[in-house]
């Protein structure tokens, strides 16, 4: 969990309402214009969080959604069934690095923010920076990073996350994952497309 939304490069993020009506096609639009074009670098999402917390469960949500959609072109760790959260972190990327071959990593995390962006999807470049707003050291994650702000920041955290609406995360998360999977099938058609070229 990134408790503070602005820890990311200070680049600018595009922000993405969970309900606008496209919001699943723009999000797979903003994630093609970042990830490589088709290329040998695998592309692996790492959906960070916990269900311990409804909170920060929109990580482990987004992986399981995605995982029962069976992705054709991305892999996906970090679920309801094998969360990736503070404790096993660091081991995870490790695995991940040794299972891939020089991978594009994009980090999927939960964080906080003003009230006014509550509900709000940020896709930006570098990585996401889990436990960055409770002073925790952690790996930074990611050549890119999707988060969801699923409430307000600035006081008592962590019984703000465990009394975030697991409504509004399941919504969120329902979003981010069908963007992630339309990216994927036009990911996958274009691989197709290169093969038959080469071919």
């Amino acid at each position: 969990m990134n408790l503070k939304a602005h820890f990311f490069d200070k680049k600018v993020k595009t922000q993405i309402f969970h309900d606008d009506a496209h919001a699943a096609q723009n999000l797979a639009a903003e994630l093609l214009g970042y990830i490589p074009e088709v290329t040998s670098r695998p592309i692996v999402f790492v959906c960070i969080g916990t269900d311990r917390s409804t909170g920060d469960s929109l990580g482990p949500l987004i992986g399981t959604l995605l995982n029962e959609k069976k992705l054709q072109s991305f892999y996906v760790y970090g679920t309801l069934d094998e969360p990736i959260h503070a404790v096993n972190l660091e081991d995870k990327l490790k695995e991940i690095q040794m299972k891939h071959s020089n991978p594009y990593i994009i980090g999927i995390d939960a964080c906080l923010g003003r009230t006014k962006n509550v509900g709000v999807i940020q896709v930006g470049n570098g990585p996401v920076k889990p436990g960055a707003g409770v002073n925790k050291e952690l790996p930074a994650v990611g050549d890119m990073h999707i988060t969801g702000i699923v409430n307000v920041s600035g006081f008592m955290e962590f019984f703000v996350l465990q009394n975030t609406r697991l409504n509004l995360v399941m919504k969120m998360a329902k979003a981010i994952s069908e963007g992630i999977y339309l990216a994927g099938l036009l990911y996958h058609k274009t691989a197709v497309k290169e093969e038959e070229k080469t071919n």
